[in-house]
């Protein structure tokens, strides 16, 4: 793998299924760090590291959201044979979508599914939480946000290493006109908190037209950075639709023999897919498993 574009938090695991993680705005891959952790032994997981961030910061920022998804597609294409699926959070689940609008209109096999966290829907209006003006209102964004840490943002040293980063990902956020076309091959599972302040857990239902297999959403407590809290769940929710499937509990709080899941995830018609290409969908009664039908969805 290209290693200025995809990094290691653990052990390559060349015959498990490869979890491609996409940072939020203003984020680096060191964001999933704690998550390849978490998945160490299971998924083989590598996070994306963007442009003008980091190591990389001397280098100019990517042409938008759909030249960001452009780099990172051809930086993957070489390396498409070990069945891969991608996990997007709030920026970073658009970026993940429009690469793998990319990778599924090529000649390389596309995602196995989609994992797209903390972000609503796109459609031919833009997000007015994308549309910020100047470093006040995008540092305000942030604080509202909360996924960096206050420390960083009134320590003047340390925001003028992280600003450059915030102003070029919401510059491509704010140039973004999401652009109609064929639906994906691929199954998507998204992922909300209940609490988030600027995607509302509507927002995410039209995912489900931008796919012609299955669909899901699942619900957790928490605000927009819930993986932080639910970081456990999260894991068990990639593992169980990702790994083979060996039978009894998905693995889930709340879900199988451990407990009970408070209302169903909203699946698609087309009912479940196979990941991986080895292991089943989870199964009937599972968050996003069987045929359902039911408008209702998941609280993890």
């Amino acid at each position: 793998m290209d290693t200025r574009w995809f990094r290691r938090f653990g052990e390559p695991l060349p015959a498990a299924c490869r979890l491609i993680c996409f940072p939020h705005a203003g984020g680096s891959a060191t964001a999933y760090a704690p998550l390849s952790r978490k998945l160490s032994g299971t998924l083989d997981v590598l996070a994306v590291q963007y442009p003008a961030r980091q190591d990389r910061r001397a280098e100019p920022p990517a042409n938008g959201i759909l030249g960001l998804a452009a780099r990172i597609a051809e930086a993957l294409t070489p390396h498409t044979r070990q069945p891969y699926a991608f996990f997007g959070h709030s920026m970073g689940a658009l970026v993940a979508y429009e690469t793998a609008r990319i990778l599924d209109h090529g000649s390389v096999p596309p995602p196995v599914r989609l994992f797209l966290s903390g972000r609503g829907a796109p459609g031919p209006t833009p997000d007015p939480h994308d549309r910020l003006t100047d470093d006040a209102a995008i540092l305000a964004a942030v604080r509202k946000l909360g996924g960096t840490d206050a420390s960083v943002l009134d320590d003047p040293e340390l925001l003028d290493m992280v600003l450059p980063a915030l102003r070029a990902d919401y510059g491509a956020l704010a140039s973004y006109r999401w652009q109609p076309g064929p639906a994906l091959n691929t199954p998507v599972t998204v992922l909300v908190g209940d609490a988030d302040p600027v995607v509302p857990v509507a927002s995410v239902a039209g995912w489900a037209r931008q796919t012609r297999q299955d669909d899901e959403v699942l619900v957790f407590a928490g605000g927009h950075f819930y993986l932080s809290e639910r970081l456990d769940q999260v894991t068990a929710v990639l593992t169980t639709r990702l790994r083979p499937s060996t039978g009894g509990s998905s693995g889930i709080q709340g879900s199988g023999p451990v407990g009970g899941v408070s209302g169903r995830a909203q699946a698609g018609p087309r009912g479940p897919q196979t990941a991986c290409g080895a292991g089943a969908a989870p199964a009937a009664g599972e968050p996003g498993g069987g045929d359902q039908r039911t408008a209702g969805r998941a609280v993890a």
